[in-house]
């Protein structure tokens, strides 16, 4: 059950909680909360929350920060923040927008919404006990006119959110490539022009996907296909195919090239990407968004075994380039070499790849942008404006003929990495340009911001998958629709 949108004339809500903003400068600020701003109990900082209780009824006091750079971010942050604060009792919450705000009430209602509900995830689903876990919030009360449409879609993208981040949070041991399939087949269920099929190690075979296929070798769970495409009754422009891609790496030791045991729990999250790129496509098929689409899962368990494969090996991906393998934990480029050209078999004119690639961008951007490559500048500026819309962050990094040089091999095409300590997210990007075939392409590196360790100190204030591409991939599709 998702959570319910509800109007309400100001002052005629009932709900267990009302919440409302505190911005600053606390001159004129709502007289019950008078008191605690005189004694700085209260001041109104982003994300700062406070209860009041009185007349059976609950109050929360939610502070947005300085009202002049009050932003969408700092509204899903104190919704973050009340959903917080109320997860102990969970139930309904009301919210009171602010014409002070410089947001429209669209803006206000949605960001507030998006930041109840994803800030009130747990990731605890494998808990056996029902004391302590979080309740949450049903139902969202807005006390103004017009906004229920805007306050529905964020609530829709809120929840799909949620549930590519319970796909990242799942244990390996229950989400590999099979029931990664299974998971995409029961989506394309819920929705009428939604289809999906998945293709297994022999049919990777007979298309020449050496490079996935390599991959998944030396793990018992084959390797998938997924494909999913959308298919909506009147699109807009029929000729304009978006293309999905996203890096399924249902568990990462590193294969040959094992990685630290430190950690590694965390490489469950290596599918964050498709998690992203799964629901990211399921938000369109819901939103109805008349944008033909096709998504790419490359799914594959990299694992060492007798089967696996080498550094020193040399494939050939299904575009027919051959590649040295220098490194097995450089899997993620392999497997999106060959969905990549996929993506493009199956008429997508416009790509956008997802994938938790590599640790010096995650070094570069930290946790709350995600860098992306792009070999077309209207492509580009797109993907950064959706990126600001949906609260998924872009940044843009240079693409360069001169990169290619460090995949450069003495004995095939290309290699699959670099023994240099130099610009390893571009060498990548360059990697997989020479499988992203004609058209506009961007690669999004989304290594920090897709799997955390920490809270963000936001709205995501838990570790675990961030459910990062589904609000972006959205926001994308609504802009060429």
């Amino acid at each position: 059950m998702g959570v319910t949108i509800e109007i309400a004339p100001p002052g005629q809500t009932k709900a267990d909680a009302l919440a409302v903003m505190v911005a600053q400068p606390l001159d004129g600020i709502d007289e019950r909360f008078a008191g605690l701003a005189a004694t700085g109990e209260l001041r109104g900082d982003r994300g700062e929350a406070l209860v009041l209780h009185g007349d059976g009824t609950r109050v929360v006091a939610v502070g947005v920060g300085k009202l002049d750079d009050v932003d969408r971010d700092a509204l899903r942050t104190a919704g973050a923040a009340a959903a917080h604060e109320l997860s102990r009792v969970g139930g309904t919450l009301a919210w009171q927008l602010d014409e002070r705000l410089p947001l429209s009430p669209d803006e206000q209602a949605a960001a507030l919404v998006e930041g109840t509900i994803i800030g009130g995830y747990t990731p605890g689903l494998w808990k056996t006990k029902e004391d302590g876990k979080p309740k949450p919030i049903e139902r969202i009360v807005l006390e103004s006119p017009d906004v229920r449409a805007a306050a529905e879609r964020a609530a829709l993208l809120a929840e799909r959110t949620n549930r590519a981040r319970d796909l990242a949070n799942m244990p390996p041991n229950e989400l590999y490539p099979e029931t990664l399939a299974q998971r995409a087949a029961a989506l394309a269920d819920e929705h009428e022009h939604l289809t999906a099929i998945a293709l297994g190690p022999k049919e990777m075979d007979e298309l020449g996907m050496g490079a996935l296929a390599a991959v998944g070798r030396g793990s018992h769970n084959e390797p998938r296909l997924v494909v999913l495409r959308y298919e909506p009754p009147q699109a807009t422009n029929p000729e304009l195919v978006l293309g999905l891609v996203g890096k399924s790496i249902t568990f990462d030791t590193g294969g040959i090239s094992i990685k630290p045991a430190g950690g590694m729990d965390a490489m469950k999250g290596d599918m964050a990407g498709g998690a992203g790129t799964l629901h990211g496509i399921g938000a369109i098929a819901a939103l109805a968004l008349p944008v033909r689409a096709v998504a790419v899962l490359a799914a594959a368990e990299n694992m060492p075994g007798g089967d696996a494969f080498r550094p020193g090996d040399i494939l050939t991906a299904a575009n027919g380039k051959t590649i040295e393998i220098i490194n097995t934990d450089a899997e993620g480029r392999l497997v999106l070499a060959d969905a990549l050209w996929y993506a493009r078999r199956e008429g997508a004119t416009h790509v956008i790849d997802l994938a938790t690639l590599t640790g010096a961008m995650s070094i570069a951007l930290g946790d709350l942008y995600a860098g992306f490559f792009a070999n077309d500048d209207e492509w580009r500026d797109r993907i950064v404006a959706a990126g600001e819309r949906s609260g998924d962050l872009t940044w843009p990094f240079p693409l360069h003929p001169r990169y290619r040089r460090y995949v450069d091999s003495a004995y095939a095409d290309m290699k699959n990495g670099s023994t240099l300590r130099e610009a390893s997210p571009a060498l990548a990007a360059e990697f997989l340009q020479e499988f992203a075939g004609e058209g506009p392409w961007a690669h999004v590196d989304m290594a920090g911001p897709g799997f955390l360790d920490r809270s963000r100190g936001d709205y995501l204030r838990v570790p675990g998958g961030t459910g990062y591409g589904v609000r972006l991939i959205a926001e994308l599709a609504t802009s060429l629709a």
